[in-house]
């Protein structure tokens, strides 16, 4: 992938070594001292030449490596006596070898890197000049379903850890020559391959550009992860919200690439990013646009609800039993009551204890083999829960407020989202205890002011909410049918016509 990228970062220009292999080879053979991976293979020619190859094993294959480099230039040496060119322009210009992805370089800096790029460097005794192949071959996952963004009614398939098997995946839906990637290389040790996708035609170049623009200020030396590109772009670090959406799923790639948007695509992550994005978004599902559009609106109002009720709800329990108790029907006040009479603990610290044990059960979940994972946190639950109750440490109300605030939360289709929806849940119950109601409305209220100040490279967070773009809210509270969202979000594109015609038009069409 690095090739028609940005260059890797070289280190200072090579000492200057004569043309003999011996030199050479030492030279190599002092820049990957103590590299035990790195294999140099000496081989000679009927012409009387000392060649070598260099490679990592590995990375390469290496069975490649021997059938279609060595063994046919030991092969085709007699055909290189009789011709009158050097060993190179037979190579490459006669096509002496069946091996694609071959280039000739002079500078042992482009050799080192091309090694390291998984590449094998091939050395001709009296010539300054060397050959590379690209023959990569390492162990990579098989396709799979998306562990964390499933759907009923979809596409199986997920990212995996190749950078070229990603882009394969989403190139398989855009079958258009305006599906643009442009490479570039990150993290002056590790040197991973970043890709920008994007439609042409499709996408504000403007911000293909201020995209490219903030990758250019990261000078980190190794970067592992996306989070590392994630938190070094957006607009608000300290926000949170995540500003940047992060997806499993090739055919999501795919839809926001068509409405305007970039991906990022790193090698060695099975997940792209997406920019621009607003809340709505985080809040879609790929399950929204499988299924008819009735269901999709009902599911997302469902979403929607539960997710507010994951932000507050334990806040509102805390704030109506200790500051609001003539809110609650008689009755029940005095089932509540009951229930909180051998408690000796205020509500706060009852929700505060709940939450940060369904948290341990939920890490632990994660950490815990898969296959008693979900026995493991399903019986600790109960058994946490009932001991709890009758122990009078908690009351019975307070654990189904926690329960149901638990299964809110994985409701949410983003887990950034949902992460910061239970951090923020926090700050809101200590308000909550100590002003009851009004202090949950100064909280929202807050967070509300923060998020009509955020954006997401230059796109209003609360978008098309808040400013209110009416053309784009057939697909924030409700999903419209298909034959009905003729433009594209507006904000995100200035190529706003999705279809020309009206998708049933057929049924007005009586010739």
């Amino acid at each position: 992938m690095k090739s028609g990228g940005q260059q890797a970062n070289k280190p200072d220009s090579a000492p200057d070594i004569g043309p003999a292999l011996p030199d050479k080879l030492a030279w190599f053979k002092q820049e990957f001292d103590k590299c035990s991976d790195v294999i140099f293979r000496e081989f000679s020619l009927s012409t009387g030449q000392d060649c070598a190859v260099i490679y990592i094993r590995g990375l390469i294959s290496q069975a490649t490596a021997q059938d279609f480099i060595i063994r046919s230039l030991q092969e085709k040496a007699d055909e290189l006596i009789d011709s009158d060119s050097d060993i190179y322009h037979f190579l490459f210009e006669d096509k002496g070898l069946s091996v694609s992805n071959t280039k000739v370089i002079n500078d042992l800096n482009d050799g080192l890197a091309a090694i390291l790029d998984a590449g094998v460097l091939l050395l001709v005794d009296g010539d300054r000049r060397m050959m590379t192949f690209s023959i990569s071959s390492y162990p990579t996952r098989s396709v799979d379903e998306p562990p964390n963004e499933a759907v009923i009614r979809g596409p199986r398939e997920a990212f995996i850890e190749d950078l070229e098997i990603n882009l394969t995946l989403v190139r398989r839906r855009l079958k258009t020559k305006n599906f643009k990637t442009e490479a570039q290389i990150m993290g002056e040790k590790t040197e991973t391959d970043l890709v920008i996708a994007y439609m042409e035609g499709v996408c504000k170049p403007e911000l293909v550009k201020e995209i490219k623009r903030r990758l250019s200020y990261i000078q980190m030396d190794g970067i592992l992860g996306s989070s590392y590109l994630e938190e070094s772009i957006e607009d608000n670090p300290y926000s949170p919200f995540p500003q940047i959406q992060y997806t499993e799923r090739p055919d999501v790639v795919a839809g926001a690439l068509l409405e305007g948007r970039v991906a990022l695509l790193l090698d060695g992550m099975p997940s792209a990013l997406l920019a621009p994005v607003t809340l709505p978004m985080l809040l879609q599902s790929a399950e929204d646009y499988f299924q008819r559009y009735v269901a999709a609106t009902w599911i997302r109002w469902i979403r929607y609800f539960f997710a507010f009720n994951s932000l507050v709800l334990p806040s509102l329990y805390i704030a109506i039993t200790t500051f609001h108790p003539e809110m609650i029907p008689a009755q029940f006040l005095r089932t509540i009551a009951a229930s909180r009479e051998i408690v000796p603990f205020p509500a706060l610290f009852e929700a505060f204890l709940m939450e940060l044990a369904f948290e341990a059960l939920r890490e632990a979940s994660v950490r815990i083999p898969k296959s008693i994972g979900q026995a493991v946190s399903i019986i600790g639950a109960l058994i946490i829960g009932t001991a709890a109750v009758e122990a009078g440490i908690v009351s019975a109300a307070m654990v189904i407020i926690v329960s149901l605030t638990g299964i809110a939360s994985f409701i949410i289709p983003h887990f950034d989202l949902g992460l910061s929806f239970r951090l923020l849940r926090f700050p809101i119950m200590f308000l909550a205890s100590m002003f009851g109601l009004y202090g949950i409305a100064c909280a929202l209220i807050l967070i509300y002011i923060h998020l009509i100040n955020l954006n997401s490279f230059g796109v209003p967070y609360l978008s098309p909410l808040a400013p209110i773009v009416k053309a784009d809210l057939n697909d924030t509270l409700v999903r419209a049918p298909w034959h009905s969202m003729n433009k594209r979000p507006l904000n995100t594109t200035d190529n706003a016509v999705r279809q020309k015609n009206n998708a049933r038009g057929w049924a007005k069409d009586k010739g």
